[in-house]
């Protein structure tokens, strides 16, 4: 029987914080059983196992930055959508480290073709119209602004850049005005 109170969106909840609290990595079904100091036994009627357990915060944290990212998206379009659109990634990998990391989690493919990461390349294809891009040219535009808003935040988050000059925010922005100007001027095929 299920012990009172637990359910599969509390644990998924607990096991998101957690990984921002410890790194997502270190989660696993004993590290929350531990939380809620119950033995590992009473969750396996939410979970099936500590992939499982990672899976649902990947897909909460999928659904959390769709959601944010479609907010940000709202009413803008160029470059005022593309800056609020970096900076919801930017500041959600910041505020939550550890369910950043299990954003970039690999999910098999019918469990992603069901998840919000859909509604992030739908999200950044309604940013690049803006741009005009070509359909055929959008999912390059997409894996490049993927790579570069990954890539940036993960350096700064690893303290790549913490013992340089410019300031990060400034260089942030000067890589947004790249990403900008690249976009208007996006190469014929």
């Amino acid at each position: 029987m299920a012990r009172a109170g637990l359910s599969t969106e509390r644990l998924t909840r607990a096991g998101a914080e957690l990984a921002d609290e410890v790194g997502f990595d270190q989660v696993t079904v004993s590290a929350l059983a531990r939380q809620f100091d119950v033995k590992v036994a009473s969750l396996y009627s939410h979970l099936k196992n500590s992939q499982d357990l990672k899976t649902k915060i990947a897909l909460l944290a999928l659904e959390e930055l769709a959601d944010r990212a479609a907010e940000a998206l709202a009413g803008r379009a160029g470059k005022d959508a593309l800056t609020a659109f970096a900076n919801v990634y930017r500041d959600y990998a910041r505020e939550h480290p550890g369910r950043y990391a299990a954003a970039q989690t690999r999910l098999d493919p019918q469990t992603a073709r069901l998840s919000a990461g859909v509604r992030h390349a739908q999200l950044t294809r309604a940013l690049l119209r803006g741009y005009e891009l070509p359909e055929n040219q959008q999912t390059h535009a997409v894996r490049l602004l993927g790579s570069v808003f990954h890539g940036y935040v993960s350096l700064e988050m690893g303290g790549g850049f913490s013992h340089s000059a410019p300031d990060t925010q400034e260089t942030w922005s000067r890589v947004l005005d790249a990403l900008d100007a690249l976009l208007r001027n996006w190469p014929d095929s």
